[in-house]
Formats: structure tokens, sequence, C-alpha cells
């Protein structure tokens, strides 16, 4: 389903599909989460169900996912990635110091912040047309929801709901986004020895998550290059009908006809 923005058009999800990818983050996490906390888990996401349901990934449209249902597509693709980034870990040679479900668990709650808070969504939709049209600004940051960095919210989040992580854990969350987030600097520039990560946990998610994100963009912007595409055909089929003066028969005796026609042809929705 596509939905036009910009001049373009940037993927969108049906209520189908984000049903779907709800009931398989769940599935997830039926499978890899273990032990009391799973319950914990859980409760969570039935308690803000149609928020993580509903949530983008991000708020501009050149970034990743900025579209309803952006957030749970895009936690379903870090998770899938960083399961097949720690097998090619493996088969070079890197011992996993880590358990799968560690591994799952940092990557389905790495962007947990992007839901919000206990009241509010973190994206709200972007009502300045102007914004939207040329800043390709689809949402944005709500007012509401108070300020804290996306990876605190997410420790918040999962305080709240007294569900316990491991040390590698609250590594691999804390750091999925890399340099990207300045607070990571001191963990990834060690200038002493001791300092040195020790995990290769949050070097796989961060891969994941860059992956991931890559290939959303890619997508987003192929749709947006393709919608780009047929307008010029549209445009220089036009042209060329209005250039040779040739009419279809039904408008010879309907003056105006054959111009809205063109017009709806260029402009109108095609079902």
């Amino acid at each position: 389903m596509i939905k036009k923005t910009l001049g373009g058009k940037m993927r969108e999800l049906t209520a189908e599909q984000i049903q779907k990818n709800y009931d398989s983050l769940i599935n997830t996490i039926q499978l890899h989460i273990t032990g009391d906390r799973k319950e914990k888990v859980l409760k969570m996401y039935e308690d803000m169900k149609d928020r993580f349901m509903m949530a983008p990934a991000s708020a501009k449209e050149h970034y990743h996912n900025a579209m309803y249902g952006g957030y749970v597509d895009h936690i379903l693709r870090v998770v899938d990635l960083s399961l097949k980034v720690k097998e090619l870990w493996e088969q070079n040679g890197c011992k996993i110091d880590f358990t799968d479900e560690e591994l799952v668990f940092s990557a389905i709650h790495h962007d947990l912040g992007k839901v919000g808070d206990l009241q509010h969504d973190y994206y709200i939709p972007q009502d300045n047309e102007w914004r939207r049209k040329n800043m390709g600004e689809i949402f944005k940051h709500n007012e509401k929801c108070e300020y804290m960095s996306v990876t605190d919210r997410a420790f918040f989040l999962l305080q709240h709901y007294n569900i316990p992580i491991t040390k590698k854990e609250f590594i691999g969350i804390r750091l999925t986004d890399g340099m990207y987030e300045e607070a990571n600097k001191s963990y990834y520039v060690a200038y002493k020895s001791e300092f040195q990560l020790r995990s290769t946990i949050q070097f796989i998610l961060h891969q994941a998550d860059m992956m991931a994100s890559q290939i959303e963009g890619r997508l987003t912007k192929e749709s947006i290059e393709q919608e780009e595409t047929e307008t010029f055909e549209k445009i220089k089929n036009i042209k060329e009908v209005l250039d040779s003066g040739d009419k279809p028969l039904e408008a010879q005796d309907k003056p105006g006809k054959i111009s809205t026609d063109l017009f709806d042809e260029l402009f109108g929705d095609k079902k």
C-alpha cells in the first residue's frame, strides 16, 4: 500500500500487515524470552498494545520506516538480522559470549523508548502541512512526552515493569546506536586496554540495526523514485497527445473533456 508525499510516495503498511507483525513480535517473545520475566514483558506489550502496533520507527520520510507500524516492522528486521550477523561472526572464528535470549531481548528493546512514556506517544502526526511537504516530516516529537534519550526511556519502561536485564543486555541496548549516540563515545573509544568492550553483542546489534535501517530507507526511496518515473511518463504521454492535436472521438464534441481526462490521468487516484 502506498501513500503519496512530497510528490512521490512512501511505504505504508496495511492494517493486516500491522496486526501480523505485532503477532510475530509476540511469538518472538514467547519463543526466546524465558523465566519469570517473560510474563512481565508480555504484560508491558499488552498494556501498550495499540501504541506498539501503530508506532513509527522515525519521524522523517528520508529516515527509516516513518509510517504507522514502522516500529515493530523495524524491530522484527533487527531481530532477524542480529541472529544472522551473529552466525557470521561465529563462522569467522569469533567466540560468542552471550546467549540468543540476550541478543534477541536486546534487539527487541533497543528502540523501546520510541513508543513513548507511560501516558504519551513519542511520535505524533506532523500537523504543519509546510513541514510535511517541504521537509518530509511525517511525524513530530510529542511535546507532552518528557524529554529522555530513546535509550534512557527504554530502561525506564523496563524497570517500571520490573523486567530484569543482564549486564550484556544492558550493554547491548545501551550501545546499539553506536557512535551515532554521543553518550556512547566513552564506551567505544577506549584509551586503556581495561576499558575496552569485552563482549561482541553491541557490535552485532549495531551492525544489524544499521543494516535494517538502510534497507528500510532504500525501500522508501525506491517507492518514491518509482512514483516519479510513473509521473514523468504520464506527463510525457499527455504532452505527446496535446502536441499531436489528436483527440479521442468521444472528446471531439465535448470541449474541455480531453483536458479533464488528462488531468485525471496525471493526478487522479488509480484503484
